[in-house]
C-alpha cells in the first residue's frame, strides 16, 4: 500500500509523539507513512537532547534529512551540522549518536533500497 493522498494542510494539525528509543527529548510528527515502513517526518530534538542511549544509527532503508531549524552534533565524528544542510544515507551507513544543545528540528524522508 501506497502512503495516503494528503493536499496542503498544516502540519501542526499532526501532533507529536515519541520516538522508538529511549530519549524523551526526542520526537516526531509522522506526516505520511505506508505499510512498507515509507515514512515522511518532522523530527523534533528539544534543547539538551542526547541521543547517547540510542548509540550510532543504522537503517536498512535510505534517510534523507533537511535541517529546517537550529543544530545537531554527531558525537562519534564530532561534527555539528546547522540548518539549511542536508544529508542522504544509503543503507548501513553509521550516523550519531547526536547532541542539541539549542534543539534542533529536521525534515526527513525514509524510504527502502527497492521503493
Amino acid at each position: 500500500m501506497s502512503k495516503p493522498e494528503h493536499e496542503f494542510h498544516p502540519v501542526d494539525t499532526v501532533a507529536f509523539t515519541d520516538c522508538e528509543g529511549s530519549v524523551a527529548s526526542l520526537t516526531e510528527r509522522i506526516l505520511a507513512q505506508d505499510s512498507r515502513g515509507n515514512v515522511t517526518r518532522i523530527l523534533s530534538f528539544a534543547p539538551g537532547t542526547d541521543t547517547t542511549p540510542n548509540g550510532v544509527q543504522r537503517h536498512d532503508f535510505w534517510e534523507e534529512v533537511y535541517i529546517l531549524d537550529g543544530s545537531i552534533r554527531d558525537i562519534r565524528i564530532d561534527k555539528t551540522f546547522t540548518a539549511g544542510m542536508y544529508a542522504c544515507r544509503p543503507p548501513g551507513m553509521p550516523h550519531g549518536p547526536w547532541v542539541s544543545e539549542d534543539g534542533c528540528t529536521t525534515f526527513e524522508v525514509r524510504y527502502g533500497s527497492d521503493s
